[in-house]
């Protein structure tokens, strides 16, 4: 038993080292500021700086002409921000020495949006004052950070999550021209609607409608944010992981008020809100003949924002000139909705979109 045991330690301990020189393997991200001066928002209104925050690994390499030709974007999901893509499940996967996007080779960027991470955000002082922004606005921000902050004008590749994957469905149409290859990932090319808008509206309303709210002017958070982190944690897994996780009702208590505790260090009201509310002009149904770049839509069969039995992608992936869709079926290796960070699951399928566009 005690061999047993020590064997088990001592692959333990080959593990967490494995795990921390993968981690390792790519570069520091160098981190930087971009202030966008005069930014015209699509609700008529401007906000005199702007600032969106953004992380960078690698380094550009430009053709004979001039024009970057490995930069990668990557965009995050609501509520999030560019930092999440360097946590274990995603960074090395992806970014580490001989990977997909190995960072030797490529120019990645990742940018906090509006309304999130370090970018400007209403927290930041303007509070319910601050100019109510869109999904269209904030890839317009991302595109002036890249061609006027980072010189960047082409994109090998636009990728993003859930928000971020929204976003791609849209670069892809509003600047058809402008990258080799699209990759959204736990997203759909419609209109938000159904149990999607549901969950959305059931948050952006308890906070409205929550006299601590104060037409935010708050001085302390109102408990109403406690429902919007509760829905968070409802809709980003699965049913099964959850349950694995919290088997009895004391346990799912506990692990239901750990998330809340923890999403209250940094949480605020009105950033969750705006965040949410941006969602209400996205709708890339009318402009997918306009994507001319390879695409392929990645989704998982547990998710509850995006469940397949919808049709949705499916069934628009066909008016994608160079589209495909996959759905990656349920396993105790998926995370349902969460599944978009765990890069193991789906970075083969990246290997061979990057081959398919090469030029």
């Amino acid at each position: 038993m005690k061999n047993m045991k020590r064997l088990l330690g001592l692959a333990f301990t080959c593990f967490a080292l494995s795990a921390a020189a993968r981690a390792a393997d790519y570069p520091v991200p160098t981190e930087g500021d971009f202030v966008l001066r005069d930014f015209p928002f699509r609700s008529g209104e401007i906000l005199p700086e702007l600032r969106l925050h953004y992380r960078t690994l690698g380094t550009p390499r430009r053709d004979a002409g001039g024009v970057v030709r490995n930069a990668v974007l990557i965009t995050h999901g609501t509520t999030g921000s560019g930092a999440q893509f360097l946590s274990p499940l995603f960074a090395p996967e992806l970014f580490g020495a001989g990977q997909p996007l190995d960072a030797t080779k490529y120019f990645i960027v990742l940018p906090d949006g509006i309304g999130h991470g370090k970018s400007g955000k209403p927290s930041d002082g303007l509070r319910a004052k601050f100019p109510h922004y869109g999904y269209r606005d904030m890839i317009e921000a991302q595109r002036r950070l890249l061609v006027d902050g980072l010189g960047v004008a082409h994109l090998r590749l636009v990728m993003g999550t859930s928000m971020g994957g929204m976003h791609t469905w849209l670069w892809g149409q509003v600047y058809p021209g402008m990258m080799d290859a699209l990759l959204p990932l736990a997203s759909v090319p419609g209109q938000i609607s159904g149990r999607n808008r549901a969950w959305r509206r059931l948050a952006i309303d308890a906070i409205r409608h929550d006299p601590e709210w104060q037409g935010g002017e708050y001085r302390t958070q109102p408990q109403s944010l406690r429902t919007g982190a509760q829905m968070l944690y409802l809709m980003s897994s699965n049913p099964v992981l959850r349950q694995t996780e919290a088997p009895t009702l004391v346990k799912t208590d506990a692990a239901l008020d750990a998330f809340v505790a923890n999403y209250f260090k940094t949480g605020d009201a009105n950033d969750y809100l705006y965040a949410l509310e941006a969602s209400a002009d996205y709708d890339p149904a009318p402009g997918l003949e306009k994507i001319t770049a390879p695409l392929l839509a990645i989704n998982t069969a547990d998710d509850l924002i995006n469940p397949p039995e919808l049709g949705i992608l499916e069934r628009e992936i066909k008016r994608v000139a160079h589209g495909r869709a996959i759905v990656i079926p349920f396993s105790d290796q998926t995370r349902g909705h969460g599944s978009h960070t765990v890069a193991a699951l789906w970075k083969e399928e990246l290997v061979r979109l990057l081959a398919e566009s090469e030029r």
